[in-house]
């Protein structure tokens, strides 16, 4: 077996959308969802895709740069992913130390990524040198078979789709960045510009404007649910929240609702969700709408520059 570790090049989308999708099948990612990322990070956060070949086949990615929304310098991320049947082979651990002696060079201090408990990935982590943080679980409903509450909109507030804010989305902007903010988090980050939050939000190939929903109150925008959708029958709830003067109100359940009825008419059959465990809000509102968890992961760091015991072809690479 001859493994390379190299760039991303474009002929790659689908392999490496491949990768993605049997590494993390509960996420919406497309060929075109992988090359707009790469063309269109922010130049500040020096993002990188490296592809590992095995044999001339595309058998693992890894994305990696830096947390440049974060106040507090040297602050990084290095997401590894290898086809399930290829893992075990080294290709996981090429592309980790790539990405991580790419991030070094770049300056960077603490390297941040997400585990699968998978029974593998986290021994594999932890003999790297990385440390167990903070746990999040994907959660999966069933579109096809669990009953949808039919919430109608209060007086005062109107459900409108993403679309209708196409010529001018600030004000989702707006409400991201707060909701954002006081979302749990290893890394503070600030909300960001606006052109920053366009390329990677608004114009990321993954949003579907139809079915992403904004609860407008006296003119403004007080909550808000993003959807992902691929190719397939999968969505993907890319964010909700409510600006803080709106919350209590049952907001996020009227926009997520609204969501889901829509996703369903539109042929979704699965709809999936991320959150953190100490999002104790959203996850009562997920368990009310039936979510159930498909799979736990755990928040890993490292500091640049300690000491590992990675082994080449140890479990879970």
């Amino acid at each position: 077996m001859t493994l390379v570790t190299r760039d991303f090049a474009l002929p790659d989308a689908e392999a490496a959308a491949a990768v993605r999708r049997s590494s993390i099948p509960f996420m919406a990612t497309t060929a075109e969802s992988v090359v707009w990322e790469v063309a269109n990070a922010p130049a500040a956060q020096r993002y990188r895709m490296l592809v590992a070949e095995s044999d001339g086949r595309v058998v693992g990615i890894a994305q990696a740069g830096l947390f440049h929304d974060s106040d507090e310098p040297g602050q990084a991320f290095a997401q590894p992913c290898v086809l399930p049947e290829e893992r075990g082979r080294g290709a996981g651990l090429a592309l980790l130390r790539a990405a991580e002696e790419y991030l070094s060079g770049l300056g960077a201090t603490d390297v941040y990524t997400w585990v699968l408990d998978d029974g593998h990935a986290p021994g594999f982590a932890e003999r790297r040198g990385y440390r167990r943080r903070r746990p999040s679980r994907f959660q999966r409903l069933d579109l096809d078979r669990t009953p949808l509450p039919e919430l109608s909109p209060p007086a005062g507030v109107e459900l409108r789709p993403f679309a209708h804010f196409a010529d001018d989305p600030r004000p989702l902007y707006e409400a991201d960045v707060e909701a954002v903010e006081d979302e749990p988090s290893d890394v503070a980050v600030n909300g960001g510009t606006y052109e920053n939050w366009l390329q990677r939000t608004w114009r990321t190939p993954l949003l579907d404007r139809d079915l992403s929903t904004a609860a407008v109150v006296d003119g403004a925008v007080a909550a808000f649910t993003i959807a992902h959708t691929d190719d397939g029958a999968r969505y993907f709830s890319g964010g909700t929240g409510t600006r803080r003067a709106f919350r209590g109100r049952g907001l996020s359940k009227l926009v997520k609702a609204r969501s889901l009825h829509l996703a369903r008419a539109a042929g979704r059959t699965e709809a999936f969700t991320g959150n953190d465990d100490e999002n104790a809000p959203m996850l009562a509102v997920n368990k009310w709408f039936g979510y159930e968890r498909a799979a736990t992961e755990w928040r890993y760091v490292r500091e640049l520059g300690s000491s590992a015991t990675a082994r080449d072809g140890a479990p879970g690479s």
